[in-house]
């Protein structure tokens, strides 16, 4: 349900970019998000028009990219590993770190 609340902390961020900028209207936000961002795309697209009603963003659209996660092993492999595993797939370490997949930003705004 946190959905909600960064729904709103999007649409603040929106409103302070148009009263800088100078557009009167939002068409279209598009989001990139890593896969553990720990946000629920379908979530949030059911929050957002709760949170735009009245706002510059009432009636846009809302485009999320989900970015696959990528890890790091020691034995110099670097990409996805199967979720179950949480293993290197070349050499079986645990010892793979996150390099990406936690990300959550605005890539775009469409306005007028």
């Amino acid at each position: 349900m946190h959905e909600l609340s960064i729904a709103q902390s999007l649409i603040g961020l929106v409103e302070r970019e148009a009263e800088k900028e100078g557009f009167t209207r939002v068409l279209e936000i598009r989001l990139r998000m890593g896969e553990y961002a720990g946000i629920i795309p379908d979530c949030l697209r059911e929050f957002f028009p709760l949170a735009a009603a009245g706002t510059k963003a009432e009636g846009a659209a809302l485009e999320i990219e989900t970015l696959p996660a990528r890890f790091r092993c020691p034995c110099g492999y670097e990409g996805g590993v199967e979720r179950r595993a949480a293993c290197c797939p070349v050499c079986g370490s645990t010892a793979i770190r996150m390099v990406s997949g936690r990300e959550f930003f605005v890539e775009d705004l469409k306005v007028e």
